[in-house]
Order: C-alpha cells, then structure tokens, then sequence
C-alpha cells in the first residue's frame, strides 16, 4: 500500500473509534473510488446494510461532483423508504471536501438529518 491509503486508513480508524451506527440513528458511511462513489447506511448492532446507493447506474454525462450529488439525493431517499430520518454521517477518512460534501450536502437537502 501507499503512505497516501495508509495515512486514509489511520483517519479511518480514529474515526470509527467514536463514530458508531444503532438502530435508530445508524451510520451513512462514504466510499470513494477514482470512478465511482459509493454510499451505505449501516446498522452496526446488528452488521446490516439497510440502505445503499452508487453511481453506477448513473450513465449521464455529468462531473463527478454532479454524480455524487445525485448519489445523496438517491440514498437519501432510499433510506427514508427504509424508515431511516436521522443517521451519523462517517467520511470514512476523506476529507469533508469535494465529492464527499457534495453527496453530505444534497443528502441533507433532501430530507436526511444529520
């Protein structure tokens, strides 16, 4: 591994020491490849996956940014349908900057509280 995936590692696991998923506030965690960017609300009592969006599915031609935009609008609502209001928003050691605050940000607009 590089020292740049290990030093994202590290921040990961500080983070996650204090960040953790229940049942009726579960985590929103982010994962972002150089492609895609994943999101998934997790309950970590019980190990499930309660919701998950990508932009996989997504064909249009638009930034990555505007993709990952739409992808918090989509987790957004599928976490809602899932009985989800209130989640933990886990970066997952990114920085809350780019893609990543693009996906907080619309998932806030469209009604997840975090």
């Amino acid at each position: 591994m590089t020292t740049k995936e290990l030093r994202r590692i590290k921040i990961k696991h500080r983070v996650r020491k204090n960040i953790f998923g229940t049942t009726e506030r579960p985590r929103l965690s982010v994962f972002r490849s150089n492609k895609q960017i994943y999101a998934q609300v997790i309950d970590d009592l019980t190990g499930k996956t309660l919701a998950a969006a990508s932009s996989l599915g997504i064909q249009d031609k638009a930034t990555k940014k505007e993709v990952a935009a739409k992808v918090g609008e989509l987790i957004a609502k599928k976490s809602q349908e899932a009985g989800v209001q209130t989640v933990v928003f886990d970066r997952n050691g990114y920085l809350y900057h780019g893609r990543v605050k693009e996906l907080a940000e619309s998932a806030r607009k469209s009604g997840l509280k975090f």
